[in-house]
């Protein structure tokens, strides 16, 4: 098992690939909550050949929801009614044999089919069809997700923030840079190799938050017992947009 990767290994994730850019997309009313969890048990649930990275000895759950914008292609204009959708996730950190950190995802909700659909087929990630709104009420965003399915009909409600008062981005060493900076995925196609993705996008520009209106059902969905305090960390970031790249056999 390889040790926690340093602080340069994290910003050389930084570096704009050389690898073609395969899709194109904007990530816009982020919110990241995190809890700190055992590394023990969030390892239970990685595949081989992969790690759970850990800061300060601390392994981290966060549930992110988003709004997906202008997805596309990178040779393809936008489309209406598919290039905009939004997302839920449930990640962790982990690296993998030599020490590269990246992110992996216990859950992605979506309410777009065909995101789905190519998501599930073309990067291997495990996407769940849902059903979900957001909607700004009096400076506030109100998001709404109900995944379909046996034992999942409960609702996911958060409300945060709609615009940044002021941000800033991540110290290097900082906890927040440990949870933000990510420019990798991983992932684990259906013979059990690990593959690997770049996304890049500038540092995020985040501002701490309060947040009391939240759900963590997703959670248990996922096979973890849902937190019984509040996350240790409440961000909200600034539109990030972002190149997709390939994804690799690791």
């Amino acid at each position: 098992m390889m040790s926690t990767p340093t602080d340069q290994q994290r910003l050389n994730q930084r570096d704009q690939p050389s690898s073609p850019v395969v899709m194109r997309q904007s990530w816009s009313h982020l919110l990241f909550l995190h809890w700190e969890m055992d590394p023990a048990i969030i390892q239970e649930h990685l595949p081989p050949g992969l790690t759970v990275d850990t800061y300060d000895g601390k392994a981290y759950l966060g549930i992110v929801p988003f709004h997906m914008d202008n997805v596309r292609p990178s040779f393809c204009p936008t489309v209406p009614g598919l290039s905009w959708f939004l997302e839920l996730n449930l990640r962790t950190y982990v690296h993998d044999e030599n020490g590269v950190p990246g992110v992996w995802f216990f859950a992605l909700d979506c309410n777009q089919w065909l995101a789905v659909k190519l998501a599930r087929g073309l990067f291997h990630l495990p996407y769940q069809h849902a059903q979900m709104e957001s909607y700004q009420h009096e400076g506030t965003l109100n998001y709404i997700s109900r995944r379909k399915g046996k034992g999942c009909e409960q609702s996911q409600i958060f409300k945060y923030p709609a615009e940044l008062t002021h941000s800033e981005t991540a110290e290097v060493g900082s906890l927040e840079f440990f949870l933000l900076e990510r420019y990798r995925l991983f992932s684990v196609g259906r013979s059990g190799s690990i593959y690997s993705g770049l996304v890049h996008h500038s540092p995020y520009r985040y501002q701490e938050v309060d947040i009391t209106d939240y759900s963590t059902r997703i959670f248990s969905l996922c096979g973890f017992d849902e937190p019984s305090t509040p996350p240790v960390s409440s961000l909200i970031a600034e539109t990030a947009h972002v190149n997709i790249h390939p994804l690799n056999k690791n």
